[in-house]
């Protein structure tokens, strides 16, 4: 496990990524030799751009040598539709808690702009880290 953790970082970094607890937990989740479904919610939390990019390209790489994996994501560099693949499928959850529905990866499907305009990318992600909008309170007559 450890030589493929070690591996697998060294590759990541070779290819633009930063080493930081965060990938090395990711990765250390990604290697760890399962044979089922693994879901990670916001892939791209406490990851930079250029890391996030080197992660998603990295996916893309191994393909079907791995079991299927789903990602919750909110990054423009983790789900960037120009360079989607055919293997790679949109469940989106729309802002407004409709049911969620697949969207085809291509301009002008269903869906596809709404999906599009919940992407950020992660230097705006950044700035907008751990903030909650709410009402204000209304002064009592």
């Amino acid at each position: 496990m450890r030589q493929r953790v070690e591996a697998s970082l060294a590759w990541l970094v070779e290819d633009g990524a930063t080493e930081s607890d965060a990938l090395v937990t990711l990765v250390v989740g990604l290697e760890q030799g399962r044979s089922n479904t693994l879901v990670i919610d916001m892939i791209e939390q406490g990851l930079d751009e250029s890391t996030q990019q080197a992660v998603i390209s990295d996916l893309r790489r191994r393909g079907y040598a791995r079991p299927p994996l789903f990602m919750l994501t909110r990054s423009s560099s983790i789900l960037d539709p120009a360079e989607a693949t055919p293997d790679e499928a949109v469940i989106f959850c729309p802002a407004n808690h409709a049911p969620p529905f697949m969207v085809r990866i291509t301009p002008g499907a269903p869906g596809y702009d709404a999906m599009v305009s919940c992407l950020g990318s992660p230097d705006v992600r950044a700035r907008t880290e751990g903030m909650i909008a709410m009402m204000p309170r209304r002064e009592k007559a």
